[in-house]
């Protein structure tokens, strides 16, 4: 279904919320189940599952997340426990701290990217905020 063999189709296949392609979504959005986002959110965005922000999704968000698939556009931080997956058409404008992160080619970044292991990641890093250069 995502292509990629660390969030297969059994780990998605309880989507808990889809955000279509022609629905945009402004505000503070906190889920505890798998997230798919196809269209446009403003605000922020937090789920204890995973997330998946498509191709032609835009995002203008931090973003806290188990483990993630972005395929599109994210203006603002993200954070993962897990594994960040980076598809070839990614394009991400903010910091980045995660555990794993898989980058293809042709992906996007401008920002810092922070690896930890998975317990700091979890317990430390996700709670504190990430610098910024204002």
């Amino acid at each position: 279904m995502f292509g990629n063999k660390d969030m297969s189709q059994e780990k998605l296949k309880d989507v808990e919320t889809v955000i279509g392609p022609s629905i945009k979504v402004k505000g503070n959005f906190h889920g505890k189940g798998n997230i798919v986002v196809e269209g446009v959110l403003e605000g922020s965005l937090k789920t204890n599952a995973s997330l998946l922000v498509g191709e032609k999704a835009r995002v203008s968000a931090n973003i806290e997340a188990k483990e993630a698939i972005i395929s599109g556009e994210v203006k603002g931080n993200i954070k993962v426990q897990k594994s960040l997956s980076l598809g070839k058409t990614a394009k991400i404008v903010g910091d980045i701290i995660c555990s794993e992160i898989s980058v293809a080619k042709g992906a996007y970044i401008n920002g810092h990217c922070l690896m930890q292991d998975e317990l700091s990641t979890k317990e430390e890093v996700l709670t504190k905020p990430l610098k910024t250069n204002k």
